[in-house]
């Protein structure tokens, strides 16, 4: 039994180690203190995510090292009570009991008020004080509902600022609900903050396989000659979850499938499977080519939408039970889509006429993301109708993957057709790489100063723009969603857009896990 460790089995700390080297210089690494803001400390999402994700990056000796944490919100909390609210999700073991000890010994929190100056002269004063006479950089978490936003902002323009080291801002979607609101709140950050010290975090492209998609695209001769109209024949983009919105429905409800998913995750992986080459993989020429593809998108039409919302299943059990209307949250007769398929189409030389088809949803049947470009019917079959389309497929979650669905002669004597995969699933090929959360790349990114995985201003309004018509018709006219199952595939009138408008489903093929005993 060999005792050569495979190089690709690198520990977490080891993988860390080598990307710490890669992203500061020594002297900003070791000697200029940072502080991080969370402002809505508070909050769910602070206690689920921000934080834990602040003490992997600590424990893992990622952060520079003098970085202090700074918790800000109206609650009267103290350090120890932050801590028991997160520690849940903060997945430490028994020995980090020290390393946990040092983190929270870097956390102070301070309560005050999102509206009032004085309590952001206060929180300056607490600022100065963990890093006197020195050049710290800041960076602010907003964790907050769009209603503060503006009044946080312009207190920490105000107020809070760095003399003399840096100043970034993490803003949270929802970007606005419309392309006015969406411009009314990037006129006011630009009127305060650079672009350059915005960071507009959408969480999906901090995900491994989504990163990876420009290195699938640009990295690979094999795909270059057939990533276009002549070869593809239409790409899927999805997002399903299993479960419903029981108990989040009133927050929900304000902004509906198309909004939550839809019109930022699965419009950011469309512009990375249809963007040209950029020059290089500096942040805006990355964005610049992806802002080329939403300005080729015209504004998507009614014609081309399924919405759906979920009904319980008098099958199922727990919540199964229930629809989206029995939630005591949710409006009365609300006509807000749980569930939504939309056909986009790029008008340019490269996929002029290939329908993009992007479908979200809740409460269905398994929980997946991914990109599925499915490509043309061989030409010249002599195969009696026995093939099936090639498929490219980028699984983003769970158990992220790439393989291509392709054909291949049944083993055995008869000279017939079935369909097989090329298959990389990272738990096989890479079984002791610890993937870091999508949080953890994105933070560490805004601590480097790199803004490609975030959003411009001038991305916003063009994914805006796109939905925006749409979103006022919905409204406007109170379209009535389709109604389907809890834990069903949803409306069966999108798998009809989805066959109208080019995709087939031939439902032949049965994947086989290779590494199963």
């Amino acid at each position: 039994m060999s005792n050569v460790r495979n190089p690709l089995s690198r520990t977490r700390s080891e993988v860390f180690r080598q990307l710490r080297k890669e992203l500061y210089d020594d002297d900003e690494f070791g000697q200029v203190p940072h502080i991080f803001i969370i402002m809505g400390a508070s909050g769910d999402l602070a206690k689920k995510k921000i934080y834990p994700t602040l003490w992997w990056l600590f424990k893992d000796r990622l952060l520079p090292e003098e970085t202090y944490f700074v918790g800000f919100a109206r609650s009267r909390l103290t350090v120890d009570d932050v801590r028991a609210a997160c520690l849940p999700y903060m997945k430490a073991k028994d020995e980090d009991v020290e390393r946990l000890a040092a983190f929270f010994s870097r956390n102070s929190y301070l309560t005050g008020r999102y509206t009032e100056g004085e309590s952001f002269t206060e929180l300056q004063c607490h600022l100065d004080s963990l890093a006197p006479g020195t050049a710290a950089n800041r960076l602010f978490y907003l964790a907050l509902p769009p209603t503060v936003y503006n009044d946080v902002t312009k207190n920490i323009r105000q107020h809070c600022m760095s003399d003399e080291g840096w100043t970034r801002v993490i803003v949270e979607k929802p970007f606005g609900r419309d392309l006015q609101s969406s411009e009314e709140l990037s006129a006011h950050l630009s009127s305060l903050f650079s672009e350059d010290q915005i960071y507009r975090i959408d969480h999906y492209l901090g995900k491994e396989m989504v990163q990876n998609l420009m290195v699938l695209r640009f990295g690979n001769r094999i795909f270059g000659p057939i990533w276009n109209r002549e070869s593809v024949a239409c790409v899927v983009l999805t997002f399903k979850e299993p479960f419903g919105t029981y108990g989040r429905g009133g927050y929900f409800d304000d902004f509906g499938i198309i909004r939550d998913v839809m019109q930022n995750h699965l419009l950011q992986m469309l512009t990375l499977v249809a963007m040209e080459k950029p020059t290089s993989t500096d942040s805006d020429d990355v964005r610049d080519e992806k802002v080329k593809v939403l300005k080729c998108i015209a504004p998507v039409t009614l014609s081309d939408v399924v919405l759906g919302q979920y009904v319980g299943n008098p099958e199922g059990e727990g919540e199964a039970k229930l629809g989206y209307l029995d939630d005591p949250s949710v409006p009365k007769g609300s006509c807000t889509a749980t569930f939504a398929t939309a056909v986009l189409y790029v008008h340019n030389e490269r996929w002029e006429g290939v329908p993009f088809v992007l479908r979200c949803g809740k409460a269905l049947n398994e929980r997946k993301a991914e990109v599925r470009l499915q490509f043309t019917d061989v030409p010249g079959d002599i195969f009696n109708s026995q093939c099936q389309r090639n498929e490219l497929v980028v699984r983003v979650q769970p158990d992220e993957a790439i393989y291509a669905k392709m054909m291949s002669k049944k083993p055995g004597m008869y000279f017939s057709t079935e369909e097989t995969e090329l298959d990389l699933t990272y738990r096989s090929r890479y079984k002791d790489v610890k993937l870091p959360d999508a949080y953890e790349r994105l933070i560490l990114d805004v601590f480097s100063g790199s803004q490609m995985h975030f959003v411009r201003s001038d991305e916003l309004k063009e994914a805006w723009r796109i939905f925006t018509p749409l979103l006022h018709q919905i409204e406007a006219e109170k379209i009535q969603p389709l109604p389907y199952t809890y834990g069903s595939r949803g409306p069966k009138e999108a798998d009809e857009l989805s066959k109208r408008v080019g995709f087939h489903y031939g439902g032949t093929y049965k994947w086989v896990d290779p590494h199963a005993v």
